[in-house]
């Protein structure tokens, strides 16, 4: 039994957060890649642990966990990559310049300081790469942070254990005591966000949520960053030409994505534009949709059948294909459509994310009707284009959409969101409280950080990577080195 965080222990667990900090960001980048390697080890010993537990509390299979389980680790070990090499220092060593243009300059030099204690807000579709152990505790750790974990309490177990694993992983290397803890229970969670000694908080949830505790966030005496990942459909755009090429393989890609892990992926494709009696929509209403499987749990399943029932009765909305007992526990795959003149009526209601196994095709007579839904769209985290690249409406769609997504696709599926450099998993308002920043890649260290210029500092008493021996990327008087 897990009992609920009592709120007169907060203090105690955000002042040791508070001095943990203080200790690990003075550690060396190569002292702290080193731990977080060691920890992505014990975590790799600890499967046969950890994956029956997700198991048992999130109906996920061992397969999809222990996959994620790997996708976890190695987060870790590219964030020590990443704090090792120093580029997100973003460092930069302007000389003193008596002949600046602007008149004489003095010497000026800036790098990235880790902000402090965080919070991090456990997803429940992703009990290892978005929780206790994940990606935004990963990057925190990188920055040089401390991390208070309020656990998902869709697997409340299991966070326990990984924490376990950790803190036991940091006290025999060496790590400060409080560099990671966990709290339970809403109420806990609500008074670590507004705790004075807490300085930025990472979510990943729902609207609802995420932005009750984003506008916590903000109303505090002293605001905090709040790096909230919220809602998204990701649309689909495909061109007449797409379907009539290949309609039915988009059909399959469709199906494969918008069901994959019971469509519980923040990334899960919810709405496809498609030419009207088009090839991927007979294909859909002709071909089999996979078996029923459960939720994560009750509440996800609750919030997933009423979203669908919302749908389903919405007068413009029809039901293309759908499994046995689409409405039940577990709730089988569904595809619904409607058109895209009654989307554009009633946008609100029909671009609703409804997060489970349920896809809305909208078909269109003329493809400029691409670019007045694209124009409609709120923040997306992915918007795709399935198309031709001799299509005359993908610039400008292309154009439009990255104004309203972070991440664009071009005949590939948004689930499966790759741990690299290079991605981008955010976007405008409400797929994010912060566009301008990333929860997966490399990139994500960059919230949990602040930029902090010294100005006529002795050499010494600057950070390393700002001395003038400092073997890091930077850029010096302009010019890259």
């Amino acid at each position: 039994m897990m009992y609920d965080t009592s709120t007169d222990r907060i203090d105690h667990i955000v002042l040791g957060a508070q001095r943990a900090a203080t200790q690990w960001s003075s550690r060396t980048r190569t002292e702290r890649a080193a731990v977080l390697r060691a920890v992505a080890d014990r975590l790799d010993g600890a499967a046969d642990i950890l994956v029956p537990l997700a198991i048992r509390e999130t109906h996920l299979t061992e397969q999809r966990l222990r996959g994620e389980l790997a996708r976890t680790t190695f987060q870790l070990r590219l964030f020590a990559e990443t704090v090792n090499e120093g580029g997100y220092l973003d460092a930069r060593v302007d000389h003193a310049d008596p002949d600046w243009s602007m008149g004489p300059r003095p010497d000026l030099r800036r790098t990235r300081v880790p902000y402090g204690p965080v919070v991090v807000f456990a997803a429940s579709n992703f009990p290892f790469a978005f929780s206790v152990a994940g990606g935004d505790t990963a990057s925190a750790l990188a920055a040089g942070c401390s991390v208070i974990v309020k656990a998902h309490p869709g697997h409340v177990g299991l966070s326990a254990a990984t924490a376990q694993v950790l803190t036991e992983a940091f006290d025999e290397l060496g790590a400060p005591s409080g560099l990671l803890q966990i709290v339970y229970g809403q109420e806990a969670g609500v008074v670590v966000l507004t705790h004075p000694q807490v300085r930025a908080a990472a979510f990943t949830g729902s609207i609802p949520g995420g932005r009750a505790l984003f506008d916590l966030a903000s109303s505090r005496p002293e605001p905090i960053p709040f790096y909230g990942e919220l809602g998204s459909v990701n649309p689909v755009f495909v061109t007449a030409s797409a379907d009539a090429d290949r309609g039915v393989d988009i059909a399959a890609g469709l199906v494969g994505s918008f069901t994959l892990s019971a469509g519980q992926f923040c990334t899960k494709p919810g709405v496809v534009l498609a030419p009207g009696d088009s090839h991927l929509l007979a294909s859909l209403r002709a071909g089999a949709l996979p078996s029923a499987a459960p939720l994560l749990n009750d509440k996800i399943t609750a919030g997933y059948l009423s979203g669908q029932q919302h749908l389903r009765r919405h007068p413009a909305v029809t039901v293309v294909a759908e499994g046995e007992d689409p409405l039940n526990d577990p709730p089988a795959p569904t595809v619904l459509s409607t058109s895209v003149q009654d989307l554009l009526a009633d946008p609100e209601a029909l671009l609703a994310e409804c997060f489970g196994p349920t896809v809305l095709i909208v078909e269109y007579a003329d493809e400029q009707q691409l670019v007045e839904v694209a124009e409609q769209l709120e923040g997306q985290l992915t918007a795709t284009l399935v198309a031709n690249e001799d299509d005359r409406i993908v610039g400008q769609l292309t154009t439009i959409l990255a104004s309203k997504a972070g991440r664009l696709l071009w005949n590939q599926w948004p689930t499966g969101v790759s741990v690299t450099y290079a991605q981008q998993h955010g976007g405008p308002y409400p797929a994010t409280t912060a566009a301008g920043t990333t929860s997966v890649g490399t990139a994500a260290i960059d919230r949990f950080t602040r930029p902090v210029a010294y100005q006529g500092f002795p050499d010494f008493l600057l950070p390393g990577e700002l001395r003038d021996d400092a073997d890091v990327p930077r850029r010096v008087d302009g010019k890259l080195t």
